[in-house]
């Protein structure tokens, strides 16, 4: 199988441009319309049959193996959008768009799969047909869901799904996964604080909204500790808290607002701090006088890899690569991915490919990049898996 990655780095100088072309030109998700424009070009000039326009901007390849009598259907995913970071990195190919970036290396996936479309379409040694997938809005956006929404499995019936996601915390090619749970869920949580503005100098004749919600920001972070089983896995944070003016000197203002997030795996474990979300907001609330509301929004699933088709994975994996380059026993990420709602759908599994450590460059830093070096490892992976999982 090493003879896999070789076949296509021989094209790896072409690939690497694409995904440069892609970093230096980012769009965010739904907005993919430059980016799925060349995804297209690239594989109709493989002669692959290519739709467009699913799930607004999406992209499917359709790839028929030199026999389609199994009636064996595979789905390879890439997902297509970038960050609205400013990219900090001074790469000859540096982003070109203001407040742009791709800091979580899906330019990489998008180069991963044209690889993979490339050895495929010319080899085609498997039985059944390849879906590839280039999906938009992973970032926030629910493509996949959106995808679904428009009748992907539908239209393209994969019977099982595949995707990756570069990962800076493995070495350079190594392989990360488990039989079970990879990312955790994550929901949305809107808080509206209402008090009383008033003087500064007089707070006793106000109920300020500030207190308040410093006071619900203390207790929710008492809930995973306090009311979620110390077994299970769960997270709630903020990433915004919104009152009043900083010009306005010794002015309490009458509101506050509060966004943050929760991530979970086990829907029990979202139901308890969904129901301790309620009760600390209004009970806190109450207590100083004041009124507040939670909105309280479901985003993604859990991703969550079916045991059997993990295995195959690993199993594909650990030939390609060597057993020393395959963790199959991966600790889940709480962080979240969008490919859950095609595993709610299908079975499939979701691996991470190493990039190497880049000091302080994780995924979402304004100076991430990522490795180029790894295409043709990912390109083989997808190519390898596919002919393990439709041999002719």
């Amino acid at each position: 199988m090493t003879n896999l990655i070789e076949s296509i780095s021989a094209y790896q100088d072409e690939l690497v441009a694409i995904r440069q072309d892609f970093h230096k030109n980012p769009e965010l998700g739904f907005e993919e319309h430059r980016t799925a424009a060349r995804i297209a070009a690239y594989l109709n000039a493989l002669g692959i049959p290519t739709h467009t326009g699913i799930g607004r901007t999406g992209v499917v390849g359709v790839i028929e193996g030199r026999s389609t009598t199994s009636g064996a259907s595979v789905g390879l995913r890439a997902d297509m959008d970038a960050l609205p970071i400013i990219e900090l990195g001074q790469a000859p190919y540096k982003s070109c768009v203001p407040g742009r970036m791709h800091g979580c290396g899906h330019d990489g996936h998008c180069a991963i799969l044209l690889g993979t479309a490339r050895y495929l379409s010319q080899t085609r040694r498997f039985n059944g047909t390849v879906y590839l997938f280039f999906q938009p809005g992973e970032e926030g956006h629910a493509g996949a869901r959106e995808m679904i929404q428009e009748g992907l499995f539908e239209r393209f019936p994969a019977q099982r799904v595949f995707a990756l996601h570069n990962w800076p915390s493995l070495p350079a090619g190594h392989v990360g996964l488990n039989e079970g749970p990879m990312m955790a869920a994550i929901d949305r949580i809107h808080i509206r604080v209402q008090g009383k503005g008033g003087h500064g100098a007089h707070p006793h004749q106000a109920i300020d909204p500030i207190l308040v919600a410093s006071q619900i920001v203390s207790t929710v972070h008492t809930i995973v500790s306090r009311s979620v089983n110390p077994a299970d896995s769960a997270v709630v944070s903020f990433q915004s808290i919104q009152a009043g003016s900083p010009d306005a000197l010794s002015v309490i203002p009458d509101g506050a607002t509060l966004d943050g997030m929760v991530k979970w795996f086990k829907p029990q474990v979202q139901d308890v701090v969904r129901r301790r979300l309620h009760e600390v907001v209004s009970a806190v609330a109450a207590a100083h006088g004041a009124h507040a509301e939670l909105r309280y929004d479901e985003l993604y699933p859990p991703t969550i890899n079916t045991p059997g088709e993990a295995r195959l994975l690993a199993s594909v994996a650990q030939r390609l690569l060597g057993h020393d380059k395959v963790d199959a026993q991966m600790e889940p990420s709480m962080g979240s991915e969008d490919f859950a709602f095609m595993l709610q759908q299908r079975p499939g599994a979701y691996f991470r490919l190493g990039q190497g450590m880049q000091e302080g460059r994780f995924l979402h830093h304004p100076m991430y990049d990522f490795n180029d070096t790894t295409i043709p490892v990912g390109s083989a992976l997808f190519s390898a898996l596919v002919e393990e999982a439709m041999p002719l």
